[in-house]
This record gives structure tokens, C-alpha cells and sequence, in this order.
């Protein structure tokens, strides 16, 4: 049996997304913009939700309704594989174990070009995590793709078998059928939706030696919470990972309490606001992980 309300948003999100692109041409820049990112965001929300098992109980049957990369760069089968391996709690934060992990090792800050180094310190502020995230994530996973075809590995390129020919109908829709220049697409819908869907992962975890206290809550607006489809209420996620989104605000409230005394307080009741005007410029967390030893990197 499907998840309605899942259905239903995926509908609208793809709905929303014909109507957007095949009248690209009649608004302004503005409006696609304001109108475009968000449902880039609210559609990764939705792939996000189809990794655990919604709308429908089987993969292949998730991915064929929200698997297609309408913010071009990420295959949906290489996020399903880590986003489940990032919910082994205990591992929460560990960098090379954690693949959503914002943090290094020592070894790999030392490894690391001047430039890249000065690309992750910019991206400990929320400023720099948007505005440059979305290159750097591209850049990286396109870095192991090369890598991966160099040393023919099946395992690793099997994801992109759906990506490759998904992703080319979406730029034969864009490019092809409306008329919109792929770097337009980019500028204005794709890039900037990935920049909003990489806010919610900005602060939604930190290191504490407690697992239990490595999640956020995030009280956030109407808005964020509807694009971040309660996500950002992350703490009640990783306590109940199956629980439909639009059951997480009631189920919120029944266990704020527990909720925020279990993770130690981490709570942000202000929303991303908040969040905002402590760490726009200003980097909220250490670059090399704490439990290596050191609390700042090495320049």
C-alpha cells in the first residue's frame, strides 16, 4: 500500500517542476528563481523520504517515483547506499565512516591542496557551506567517478547506470523541449535548490562522545519545516527513521521533552534565522573531528 500524502507531494513537486520549466521563457529571472530552488529543495526532501521506504515499500518502484537527479549532480542510488550507512547512530560524525560527516582526520587535512584546504575552512560557516557546497560536492563525487572508471569498479558505477540516462531526459526536458539553457538551469533552479537542501545538513550534527547527543533539534518557521518536510526536527528522525514526515510534528510534540534532554540540550528554538546570525560567517564547528586530538586544524 502507498503512502498517499507522499504521493500526493511528489505530484505536486513534479507538477510544480513541468509547470516552472515550460513557462521559463514567460517569467522573469526572479521568479524562477524564487519558485525554482524551492522545489529543487523540497524535491530532495522527497528523495530523502523514499530512501526510507516512502511512498512505496519497494526500491525500485521509490526511485523510478523520486529517484530522477533534477538537481543534476547526485546519483539516487549512491544517496540511498549512504544516507543508510549514515544512520548507524553509533558512527554518527566518524569521517570515514560517516559518509555525511563535516569532519576530517588529520590525515586527510594533510593530504589535502592549499585550495581545498581553504575551500572546507570557508565551508564551516553556513555562508560558505551554500555558496560553495554544491560545486565542492559535485567536484568531489565527479573526482570519484573518474576514479571509479579508471579502476573499472562495477559495484561503485552501478549507481550511475540510473543516473547517466534519468538525468539525460530531465536536460532533454530542459534543454530540448523548453528551450532553457543548461547553464541557466543551473544558476537559477539547480544550484540554488542545492544550496537550500544543504542548509538543513549544516548543523544537524557535532561531535560529542554520547551519540544521543551528536543530533539537533531545530525548531524552524513553516516554511523550512515544510521544505525540510520536519527534518530539521533531525533528533526525532534518527530516533524513529521510519516514521512518516507528516507525522513528525505531532509525534514531535509528544517527545519534544525527552527529545532535548536526551540529546544534551542541542536546540535551536529560533529557527534557521537563529542559526544564521550565530554562524553566517563565523564557523560553528572544528574542521579536523575532536576525537583525533585536535579542537581547531593545523594551518
Amino acid at each position: 500500500m502507498a503512502d498517499l500524502p507522499t504521493l500526493f507531494l511528489g505530484f505536486g513537486i513534479y507538477t510544480g517542476y513541468f509547470l516552472l520549466t515550460w513557462n521559463y521563457h514567460a517569467l522573469p529571472w526572479w521568479a524562477v528563481l524564487a519558485l525554482g530552488a524551492p522545489l529543487i529543495c523540497l524535491h530532495g526532501s522527497l528523495q530523502h523520504e523514499a530512501v526510507h521506504g516512502y511512498p512505496f515499500r519497494s526500491t525500485f518502484l521509490n526511485r523510478l517515483f523520486a529517484g530522477w537527479s533534477l538537481w543534476l549532480w547526485m546519483p539516487y542510488d549512491i544517496y540511498v547506499r549512504s544516507h543508510l550507512k549514515h544512520h548507524i547512530d553509533e558512527d554518527l560524525t566518524q569521517p570515514g565512516i560517516d559518509p555525511e560527516s563535516n569532519y576530517v582526520t588529520p590525515a586527510q587535512w594533510q593530504k589535502m591542496s592549499p585550495l581545498h584546504r581553504l575551500v572546507r575552512q570557508a565551508m564551516r560557516s553556513m555562508a560558505g557551506r551554500l555558496l560553495l557546497g554544491p560545486a565542492y560536492y559535485t567536484i568531489h563525487l565527479a573526482d570519484d567517478l573518474m576514479r571509479h572508471l579508471i579502476t573499472w569498479d562495477l559495484p561503485k558505477l552501478k549507481p550511475w547506470a540510473w543516473h547517466v540516462p534519468s538525468t539525460a531526459l530531465v536536460l532533454y526536458w530542459v534543454a530540448g523541449v523548453c528551450d532553457i539553457a543548461p547553464w541557466e538551469y543551473i544558476l537559477l533552479i539547480a544550484y540554488p535548490g542545492t544550496s537550500m537542501a544543504l542548509l538543513r545538513s549544516y548543523a544537524e550534527h557535532r561531535a560529542r562522545p554520547d551519540e544521543k547527543q551528536r543530533t539537533i533539534v531545530l525548531e524552524a518557521g513553516p516554511f523550512w519545516s515544510v521544505m525540510f518536510l520536519w527534518n530539521n526536527l533531525h533528533a526525532l528522525h534518527h530516533h524513529e527513521p521510519g516514521l512518516a514526515w507528516w507525522k513528525r510534528p505531532r509525534r514531535y510534540r509528544e517527545l519534544k521533552a525527552m527529545l532535548i534532554e536526551g540529546n544534551g540540550n542541542y536546540f535551536v528554538s529560533g529557527g534557521y534565522a537563529a542559526l544564521a546570525r550565530a554562524y553566517l560567517f563565523t564557523p560553528k564547528e572544528p574542521l579536523i573531528h575532536p576525537g583525533f586530538g585536535a579542537s581547531e586544524p593545523i594551518s
